[in-house]
């Protein structure tokens, strides 16, 4: 995996005026553009789309700095118009293009990005592979922002919204695994963009024939390969240094990658405050 990264970084050189296929790269690297998208934004620290934008924009600059006209430069740079072109120059380097060119105000440069395997994995990952046939997901959903760290607040006042007695209930129509009250995020978006929004749900897994209360919503997984990660600690710190850990320790070194599908959290122990936890993370896979 981490050399077809390095090649699609070599494409993406290639391809800084034009659009870039990601799916058919993908296809022809042997892997899918989901599992792609997913696995070089958790490595790149940013998705690849902001990636090729910053590249565009530092190559760009030079151009900036010369004598062509803008419409010029924004259209060999792939942007039908001056307007659109500046608005992505603004974003990567904070000044507009004509103000650079007046004021020769500092520019951000993106370097071409390497990805390289570090030796690390010195403490093993408990993680376990289960087939399961389909369930659904049941419970209380809502959209909410993706945040990348610390606690989702959004997703807080969301559980907290709900009233005591209805985690309960929650807890009794749970009748298969995933077991107990789950955190459940679907339609993330492929690049993982910190602020872009996906659908959470607070509930449990049932049989996938089980009724649904008309009171709450459904999501239907189909059946498929599940890689499980269990993890302890502060809370939720550890969970989310896990899920890091899966991109760059764990699908580099095994025969597997993500699948389409929710992503699914069960909390198996936790303290009264909820700063520490035990809990699962449930990772839709496929074999690569």
């Amino acid at each position: 995996m981490i050399a077809t990264l390095n090649q699609l970084a070599d494409v993406v050189e290639d391809h800084l005026a034009d659009d870039l296929d990601i799916a058919e790269f993908a296809r022809r690297h042997g892997t899918t553009e989901y599992h792609l998208r997913r696995t070089f934004s958790a490595l790149a620290g940013m998705p690849l789309s902001e990636y090729v934008r910053r590249r565009r924009m530092t190559v760009a600059a030079a151009d900036v700095l010369g004598d062509d006209d803008l419409l010029s430069i924004a259209v060999r740079h792939g942007y039908g118009s001056t307007e659109a072109f500046a608005r992505a120059f603004r974003a990567v380097h904070g000044a507009s293009p004509g103000d650079v060119r007046r004021d020769r105000s500092s520019l951000r440069a993106q370097p071409k990005l390497r990805f390289r395997l570090t030796v690390e994995g010195i403490i093993p990952m408990d993680t376990r592979i289960t087939d399961r046939p389909a369930f659904r997901l049941i419970g209380h959903a809502t959209r909410v922002p993706l945040i990348h760290e610390g606690v989702n607040p959004h997703i807080q006042a969301h559980i907290a919204s709900l009233p005591a007695e209805e985690h309960a209930r929650l807890k009794q129509l749970s009748s298969t695994e995933p077991a107990g009250l789950l955190q459940v995020s679907a339609d993330v978006d492929p690049d993982y963009t910190e602020g872009t929004t996906l659908t959470y749900l607070h509930g449990v897994a049932v049989d996938a024939v089980a009724p649904v209360p008309d009171d709450l919503d459904a999501i239907e997984v189909p059946s498929g390969t599940w890689a499980v990660f269990r993890t302890a600690g502060d809370y939720p710190a550890a969970l989310q240094q896990t899920w890091a850990a899966t991109a760059a320790d764990w699908f580099p070194s095994n025969p597997w990658r993500l699948r389409p599908g929710p992503s699914i959290v069960a909390i198996l122990d936790r303290s009264p405050d909820f700063t520490t936890a035990t809990s699962e993370l449930w990772l839709p896979v496929e074999r690569a």
